[in-house]
């Protein structure tokens, strides 16, 4: 299932229409119009308005077929007096993939979502409190959510954590196992705050890879293609996978050996997977 999901999640702000265009035709997986942290209170509704536009097809030029590029679409929380509206406005929209539901808590509030969402729409639960955290199993096990996003920076201020590193590392182990005994999609990490440094960026998304998950959240074009070299697997990595299936494919059932280790199934399995993603 998660071989074929997003790698990349790029934000927009809601209230800028001028950047929807760029950010369809920046390379990123997957688009994310957001309503929530990158608009001020005083411009919801208007932003709002321009979002709905842009998913229904009351938008003129590239942006008329909202169906052919879907994008997500980040609604204010449940806590929040927006909430009802947003769903009602946007949830029911062809142009819309689905919806990103911030500060996820509860079953109930999936459930609010869906009860209005277009019948191929999605949720993406962001788990950024203590509460959401806690109740990450009934997450995960809620209809229609394809993968858990683990939001970083709120989650760190809600538990008053300071630091993105090994502080979290309990957090996203759990994250990665709770979307695994439910069967969805490996989870997307939070957002690198530098938008520069390229290699920063990439380290930050190879560690949230070999924690288990999927993708990554991005908030500029520019922290794309450092996304995808950490989801890619290397010419290396490649090499070594072809090196094992021959090997094993001419071995006729005997035991094998590839670069002085011995191959087993779940090696074997590593090799499949990454020359399936190949």
């Amino acid at each position: 299932m998660s071989a074929a999901l997003p790698r990349s999640y790029l934000f927009v702000p809601g209230n800028r229409p001028e950047r929807f265009e760029k950010a369809h035709a920046s390379g990123a997986d997957a688009v994310i119009l957001d309503l929530e942290d990158a608009v001020p209170p005083d411009e919801k509704p208007a932003a709002r308005a321009v979002v709905l536009a842009a998913v229904s097809g009351d938008a003129t030029g590239p942006a008329a077929r909202p169906e052919a590029r879907p994008a997500w679409v980040r609604i204010n929380g449940a806590d929040t007096s927006w909430f009802n509206e947003d769903i009602a406005a946007l949830a029911g929209q062809a142009g819309v993939a689905g919806i990103v539901l911030p500060k996820a808590e509860t079953r109930e509030q999936i459930e609010a979502v869906l009860a209005l969402a277009h019948s191929a729409s999605s949720v993406l639960p962001i788990v950024e409190t203590a509460r959401g955290f806690a109740n990450l199993a009934v997450l995960c096990a809620a209809p229609r959510v394809q993968r858990i996003v683990f939001g970083t920076l709120d989650f760190q201020i809600d538990l008053g954590i300071d630091g993105d590193g090994e502080e979290l590392h309990l957090f996203r182990s759990q994250i990665v196992l709770a979307s695994r005994l439910a069967g969805i999609g490996a989870p997307v990490d939070g957002v690198s705050t530098t938008i520069t440094d390229t290699d920063g960026i990439e380290a930050e998304a190879r560690r949230g890879r070999r924690f288990g998950f999927g993708a990554k959240l991005c908030i500029h074009p520019r922290q794309i293609d450092a996304v995808h070299r950490a989801y890619a697997w290397s010419e290396a990595d490649k090499a070594w996978a072809q090196r094992v299936l021959a090997a094993v494919e001419t071995s006729q059932g005997a035991a094998v050996a590839v670069d002085g280790k011995m191959v087993d199934m779940p090696v074997i399995l590593k090799a499949r997977r990454i020359a399936a993603g190949a």
